[in-house]
Formats: C-alpha cells, sequence, structure tokens
C-alpha cells in the first residue's frame, strides 16, 4: 500500500506519513510532520512545525495546523501539536503549536472543530468535544471532555472550560466555566445546568439519574442560593462523594488558585 497523494501536493522529504493516507490537491506537508493511519488532507490544507496527527482524522480544504504562535513572545523553538484520532478538523481551521520549547498544542480524540475556528498556541482540548462556526480559543485554554462551543464565541486566555459545558452561541468568555454548566452571554453567565448535554451524556435516565438529582442540588446551592461559593463547595461535597459532584468541587476550588481566572458567576 501506498499513500495516495495528489500530484500537485507538496511532502517534505523528512515527513512521515502511513501508506494509508490520502492528500488532496495543493496540500502542503512539511518537514517534520507525522500521520497517521488512514487520515485524509483536504486541498490546500498546510500542515507544518513539530506536528503529530493520530489515525482516521479528517482535516477538510484550507485548513492550517502547526503553524507557529501567534504570540510576540515566539522565537520558532521546537514546540508542537499533538492531534490524535478521529477528529473532524473541518475548512479554514488553524490550529498554533505552542509558544516555548518543550510545551505543546494538545488535541484529544473524537473532536470536531466546524469551519474558521482558531485554537491558540498551549491549548489543551480533550475528548469529544464540538466546537461551532469561527469560534477563538486564545492561548492556553483547557477545554474537558464533552464541552459544546456554540459558534461566534470568543474565549479568553487562561480560561478552563469544564466536562459537559455548554457555551451558548456569540458569547464572551472570560472567566472559566464550571463543568455540567450552561453558559451564554456577554460576558457570559451561568444561566442552568447543560440539560441537554447532560442528557447527551446518558446522566438524566435509570441509575445514572441519580447523578443529575445531585447536580441539580449542586446547582441550586452554587447560583440559587445565599452562600459564599467556598460554603456552597463545602455543602456540595457533603451530599455524596459521587465523582462528577467532587470534579466540580475540585474544578471550582482551583479555578480560584493564582493562575486561573476564576469561576463565571451566575445570572442575576
Amino acid at each position: 500500500m501506498s499513500a495516495v497523494i495528489h500530484p500537485t501536493a507538496i511532502i517534505a522529504p523528512g515527513a512521515e506519513i502511513h501508506p494509508s493516507v490520502q492528500v488532496g490537491p495543493y496540500a502542503v506537508i512539511g518537514e517534520h510532520v507525522r500521520i497517521g493511519a488512514h487520515t485524509t488532507i483536504g486541498a490546500h490544507a498546510v500542515i507544518d512545525g513539530w506536528t503529530e496527527i493520530g489515525e482516521e482524522n479528517r482535516i477538510f480544504p484550507g485548513a492550517a495546523i502547526g503553524l507557529e504562535s501567534q504570540d510576540k513572545k515566539t522565537d520558532g523553538s521546537l514546540s508542537v501539536v499533538r492531534i490524535g484520532d478521529r477528529n473532524r478538523i473541518r475548512e479554514y481551521v488553524t490550529i498554533n503549536r505552542a509558544t516555548k520549547a518543550g510545551e505543546a498544542t494538545i488535541i484529544g480524540n473524537d473532536n470536531l472543530l466546524m469551519a474558521y475556528v482558531h485554537v491558540a498556541h498551549n491549548c489543551v482540548l480533550q475528548n469529544r468535544i464540538v466546537i461551532s462556526n469561527a469560534v477563538s480559543l486564545a492561548g492556553h485554554i483547557v477545554v474537558e471532555s464533552g464541552a459544546v462551543i456554540g459558534g461566534m464565541s470568543g474565549l479568553h486566555q487562561f480560561v478552563h472550560v469544564g466536562r459537559n459545558a455548554m457555551i451558548g452561541g456569540m458569547s464572551r468568555v472570560e472567566r472559566d466555566v464550571p463543568p455540567y454548566m450552561l453558559v451564554e452571554g456577554n460576558p457570559a453567565r451561568v444561566r442552568s445546568l447543560n440539560l441537554v448535554g447532560l442528557e447527551r451524556a446518558g446522566l438524566r435516565d435509570g441509575q445514572e439519574g441519580e447523578v443529575f438529582k445531585q447536580l441539580k442540588q449542586a446547582y441550586r446551592l452554587l447560583y440559587r442560593s445565599d452562600l459564599l461559593l467556598k460554603e456552597a463547595i463545602a455543602e456540595i461535597r457533603q451530599i455524596s462523594d459521587l465523582e462528577h459532584l467532587q470534579h466540580l468541587c475540585n474544578f471550582l476550588e482551583a479555578s480560584q488558585g493564582s493562575e486561573r481566572r476564576g469561576p463565571t458567576p451566575g445570572s442575576k
């Protein structure tokens, strides 16, 4: 088996491409790129820098991956982009590599990045994330598994987005988005539990329905009571030792650290 490479594509001699990879017209693949099995690269895509791409990814026309950071501090050092398996990276998505030597921008598995999404330097995206059209992620953002980000939203650098959270379209997100919550607005505010996301994650039915009940209790303590945040967290920890609740509490406590943005407040 040999890779199916269109004759107009430009592949640097040092690039490592699995024999099952397909490369479309006028695509450009750089010297230090590695691409895993059954991945397809669309027309006019550019993949450069020290970029590692796993298996069964679909990279659509015009995407630009692995180019150097737009951070003014970048000096062209050996920093990387690492992309896992089964991701769909749509038209004109840009994914920049990290700023400093030895650092990485990381995309996990089974993510969908729709057209014109920008993922800046040092971002970490976990698994099964959906990012809608024209979303911009600034540097050093972390998005946990199962999150959904609505179209044309902008996220401030160093923001963390919790698992199974939902950000409504056209939101300005300047603080951390707690797990399992729905935030929306300019500036974004917590509006409710992410009911649709929790249902899709199987957390509203059967035995998992108990998780949903406890998350509802946690939401009321955080956003519908007069408790201070630290008091609400203490109350939530007493509800049960359920992993989902403990993850929520751990996220909120970490969000108040010196290098974090602080949690998004609730709506009035």
